[in-house]
């Protein structure tokens, strides 16, 4: 038996748990995993984690070793052992997982394990740029246990709202105080509790605390005298001032008492039922009334989050033509990090698909073997088969979202690779790859989404007109056509002058989404076909937002635009896509591997209708009798002022950004940002509290005014106050305007990656009222 490895036969209880029930008896905490149910209590998969066992660790041919894993009985992190004596930390943290892949999906093992060990495979994805943990069971039924296992586990622990996540995290970091195990808390234990939970005060501060608790005078804190703490660390004097105003019922909140908050400070349209109906849901113990613990419960859950619940699932019309559509876009899909050394992988197609990204880009080369490979070309970065990012996109396509997939092909293969490119995307795409246009007639608009649903779209060069692949005329074998406007400015040429041979093979799998070259919107209007695009280097696309965004927006109703970074980006860096989303561009390339405000708004921007990857349009930017500039905001329908009021109350549990230092605390504040047309864009922000990241508060109101909220997002970024060097980024929140509940609302707080980062949180009030 492995060192801490010991089996543990006795059945883990997974008690229900809501409010201050934390089982503190006598400071045995047996983390007891906070789960809405107890839909885990017994099971045989979490016994199976706990118990541990051995599992292959693979990175490369030479390098597979055994090494034997376990869930801790925190309920929250991974165990393993290491051949390295020294080393600290042989720990992860299950919320560091963002998913668990079975098989060999993984470059790793498709690269270095055989075809026949795919049923014993599987991988850990973590959040972030961290490495994929590739690992081989003994036996298929053993891999899908830990899959099965490890799925359960972070299916319960995403299904808990932030304020167990909350007393879930205050708990672990209460054990990890206690150093030597004894489940009491002596005044340092305290002192260094409160710094791990980011607060910072002096000592005669952390003194008056530790003696008010400590009623037994003994010099430890134990059993209630912890609860009493623990009850003390958490009150919020904000929620209790809120329920206090509305608990007239014997000091709680009737259905009556709830119905009136909902609708004097949610402005919702709610009956009397619905009220009773969220008593049911938050009160366990069958009570008529709410209590201030159900209270708080509610605002920390789906119904008190500042987006709309209604709008985490597909809401939007969904079968208008798809260029009336913003579309999740993604450029240099292949590459992991930046432009000119970085590694080109199938996981970052794989990821940009889960993330609900619509359309990819392959840059295809000659590749050794007559097999065409990607990567970003004359430059440094590595090489991945056409092959197996066409296997990728196939396995991972509609995982997210059933919705369309466009593959935005950069062509640089000779003639012989072009059809051998054709005949992969064919035979492994199957029937989920369009090859000829939807229905019995040539069509005169593109089709919809939902038209499309579950099919693979090819955007590249074609020889001839869509008519003739419709009549099956295609009869050009092979010819000379001008290069995509992104890849002749690879190789620094005028893309009309720079020409490639295009094989039938592949330009027959041209659908809808043939590339031409834009030259002007007259010319557009008269020549472009509507299965026609133009693809614009942002330089290009800004200028023309910029000086015609009228004649841009009408242009976008009737073809599709494709945005894409400078070449100059070789960081992998990203512009702004507000600009692109005002003149009506629906495919608004941005490099996904780059963590950035850019990215932040960007995930905003596609987070409601189910973040399926796809937005509908507003009704201004469809209708061609439209007169809608965003640079030039006359009356019109789009004209719809309003007054932002956002009331910046208080945070809860903000992250530690420098870990290794015990008293390093946050000095955080708060920035509240508007991006949408020109007129609209604003900021402002909170002063910063010193030394206080558990519980800081501002109650402090900002105003804004917005013309156009159908375009408006909104940005909520913390951030750690420097007076010597650049602000720390904390977290963020993004979303449309439109999507955004007002009243008194939480809001989870995300990485620059867009991971939810457990327990932290703002507490707002937003009101919007007509101008």
């Amino acid at each position: 038996t492995h060192p801490n490895t010991e089996t543990h036969t006795q059945t883990h209880s997974l008690d229900s748990y809501y409010g201050l029930q934390l089982l503190f008896t006598a400071f045995k905490i047996n983390i007891v995993f906070l789960c809405v149910s107890a839909g885990l209590e017994g099971d045989v998969d979490l016994q199976f984690l706990l118990n541990g066992g051995e599992l292959t660790k693979v990175k490369s041919d030479s390098w597979q070793k055994k090494r034997f894993f376990k869930l801790q009985e925190d309920f929250e992190t991974m165990w393993h052992d290491s051949e390295k004596i020294f080393r600290k930390n042989n720990t992860f943290s299950l919320d560091d997982i963002d998913s668990v892949r079975q098989g060999r999906g993984s470059e790793s093992l498709q690269k270095y394990t055989d075809d026949s060990l795919e049923e014993r495979c599987f991988s850990i994805i973590f959040k972030g740029k961290r490495k994929n943990l590739d690992l081989m069971a003994s036996s298929p039924e053993e891999a899908k246990q830990w899959v099965v296992g490890l799925e359960k586990v972070l299916t319960h622990m995403s299904n808990l709202n932030s304020q167990q996540k909350s007393e879930h995290w205050i708990i672990s970091c209460m054990r990890k105080a206690d150093k030597n195990g004894d489940n009491m808390m002596t005044l340092k234990e305290l002192k260094r509790f409160l710094q791990q939970i980011n607060i910072e005060v002096d000592d005669t501060y952390a003194a008056m605390l530790f003696q008010k608790c400590d009623t037994s005078k003994s010099g430890t804190l134990e059993g209630d005298e912890i609860k009493n703490f623990y009850e003390l660390l958490t009150n919020r004097e904000e929620i209790n001032v809120i329920y206090g105003k509305y608990a007239e019922t014997k000091g709680q909140m009737s259905a009556n008492n709830v119905l009136s908050f909902l609708k004097t400070e949610q402005k919702e349209s709610v009956s009397l039922e619905d009220a009773v109906k969220l008593i049911e849901k938050y009160e366990p113990d069958e009570s008529k009334n709410m209590t201030k613990d159900g209270f708080l419960r509610y605002l920390t859950h789906t119904e008190g989050s500042i987006i709309n619940p209604a709008h985490r699932q597909v809401y939007q019309d969904m079968s208008q033509p798809i260029n009336h559509y913003f579309i999740s876009s993604s450029h240099n899909t292949y590459l992991m990090e930046d432009q000119l050394k970085g590694p080109s992988s199938t996981e970052a197609y794989i990821r940009a698909l889960l993330k609900g990204c619509r359309c990819v880009e392959l840059d295809i080369w000659d590749g050794p073997n007559g097999e065409p490979v990607i990567y970003h070309g004359h430059t440094l970065t590595s090489k991945v088969l056409f092959r197996d990012v066409i296997k990728a996109i196939k396995d991972y396509a509609f995982k997210s979202s059933e919705y369309p997939v466009i593959l935005s092909l950069e062509n640089h293969c000779c003639l012989e690779q072009q059809k051998l490119m054709a005949h992969h995307m064919i035979s492994i795409l199957g029937s989920a790859l369009l090859v000829q246009p939807l229905g019995n007639e040539m069509p005169t608009a593109l089709p919809s989404p939902e038209q499309l649903k579950g099919r693979i779209l090819v955007k590249g060069k074609r020889l001839n007109k869509l008519d003739a692949a419709f009549n099956n005329n295609n009869t050009v074998e092979e010819d000379v056509v001008s290069e995509d406007d992104e890849a002749a400015e690879a190789k620094e040429t005028d893309p009309k002058k720079s020409k490639i041979r295009l094989a039938k093979e592949l330009s027959d799998l041209v659908i809808y989404c043939k590339s031409v070259h834009f030259s002007g919107f007259e010319h557009a209007k008269e020549k472009q076909s509507f299965y026609e695009m133009a693809s614009f280097k942002e330089s290009k696309a800004k200028q023309l937002a910029d000086n015609s965004a009228s004649a841009f927006v009408h242009h976008n109703m009737e073809k599709l635009s494709r945005i894409y970074p400078a070449g100059s980006r070789t960081d992998s860096s990203n512009y702004n896509p507000v600009p692109m989303w005002n003149a009506g561009c629906q495919i608004v390339a941005l490099n996904f591997q780059t963590s950035c405000k850019k990215m932040n708004l960007n995930q905003g921007r596609f987070l409601p209708n189910g973040q399926c990857g796809y937005i509908l349009k507003p009704q201004f930017m469809r209708t061609p009798g439209s007169q809608f500039d965003p640079n030039n905001l006359t009356a019109g329908p789009w004209l719809q002022r309003k007054i932002l009021h956002v009331m910046v109350i208080s945070a809860q549990q903000l992250p530690k950004l420098n870990k290794d230092k015990p008293k390093s605390i946050v000095d955080p504040y708060v920035r509240v940002e508007i991006y949408g047309v020109p007129a609209d864009t604003a900021s402002a922000q909170t002063p910063h509290i010193n030394n206080n990241g558990f519980n800081p508060t501002w109650n402090m109101n900002f105003e804004f005014t917005v013309n156009v909220p159908e375009l408006a997002i909104v940005r909520f970024l913390v951030q750690d106050y420097d007076t010597a060097s650049a602000n720390d980024f904390i977290g963020q929140y993004t979303l449309p305007l439109t999507s955004m509940q007002f009243g008194y609302r939480h809001i989870p707080l995300l990485t620059q990656n867009g991971d939810v980062i457990s327990s932290a949180g703002l507490f707002v009030h937003v009101m919007a009222i007509d101008a």
